[in-house]
């Protein structure tokens, strides 16, 4: 299965990986069944020429899978080269990456990669709640997250964020959103990708949720979530994309100038609800609600 953030829509999705290298998140099944390995050289090169063929002018192209940047330095090295030898007006070399990625490459390396076009990596940082982000099966604390995100923005990398409303269960959900807010505020991610916890079956939260071991938010209690998430962030360069099925209140904007408006519209949908905002998600698709 291939997947991609939504804002990769018109990049060339190239697989270098199969599966997740940590596949162990307590929320996800993405990459259940999956067993993680590295896609051959020659694989690769054979997708390139064909590339070459049907969109010789592309200057974007995302990695496939989980999370390629867990690769060496000299591997991904040598798949931004190829890509260039194939596709040589590309400019930019994106994929999923991961905290833990990051920490198993020294400063050295991140900036080796940024020379080679590396850039605008997405990391599902998911939330800011050391409580939520041991839970979640994440594998580091926030403050962890900072430093590793500061080592980005030190080698000139640019990144996207992902966060998830309702990581911490309903009765954390205002630390959540808090802790979250900070640790986006400390760093700089030039887009933070906004979800709301959505676990299918086969993984340890949905099951969790279904038992009743962990508490869900309610509709109301989302869009509480969120406002107060988007009330507390201060980085204001930094781009809202809300448009995941997940959502509540899909939206998008950029913080200083739409906040206003955004917060204007989670007012608006919380009236529009109000009837439901009692409810506990029903879900379809991709996490979608269903009233």
């Amino acid at each position: 299965m291939i997947y991609r953030p939504p804002f990769e829509s018109r990049s060339l999705l190239l697989e270098v990986t199969k599966g997740c290298s940590h596949n162990g998140c307590t929320f996800c099944t993405m990459y259940r069944g999956e067993p993680f390995r590295v896609m051959p050289m020659s694989e690769i090169e054979d997708a390139l020429k064909e590339a070459q063929l049907y969109r010789p002018g592309t200057r974007r192209v995302f990695l496939e899978n989980g999370d390629p940047f867990c690769l060496d330095t000299g591997k991904l090295i040598d798949i931004a080269q190829l890509i260039r030898r194939y596709l040589p007006e590309t400019d930019t070399i994106t994929m999923y990456a991961s905290i833990l990625n990051i920490q198993g490459k020294s400063n050295e390396e991140l900036r080796a990669l940024r020379a080679q076009g590396i850039n605008e990596l997405n990391i599902g940082v998911e939330s800011g709640l050391d409580e939520a982000l041991d839970h979640l099966g994440k594998g580091y604390t926030a403050q962890e997250a900072a430093e590793e995100l500061g080592r980005l923005e030190a080698a000139g990398i640019d990144y996207s964020a992902n966060v998830i409303l309702g990581a911490g269960g309903r009765e954390k959900r205002r630390e959540n959103a808090r802790t979250t807010a900070d640790l986006m505020n400390r760093t700089s991610p030039y887009l933070i990708f906004i979800g709301t916890l959505h676990p299918g079956p086969g993984c340890q939260l949905f099951d969790e949720i279904r038992s009743g071991a962990f508490h869900e938010n309610t509709i109301g209690e989302y869009i509480e979530e969120e406002e107060l998430f988007l009330s507390e962030l201060t980085v204001y360069g930094s781009y809202i994309f809300g448009w995941h099925p997940s959502n509540i209140v899909p939206m998008s904007g950029l913080l200083g100038r739409d906040r206003p408006r955004m917060l204007s519209e989670i007012q608006k949908k919380r009236k529009e609800l109000e009837q439901y905002l009692h409810k506990v998600p029903e879900r379809g698709i991709e996490g979608a609600v269903r009233l």
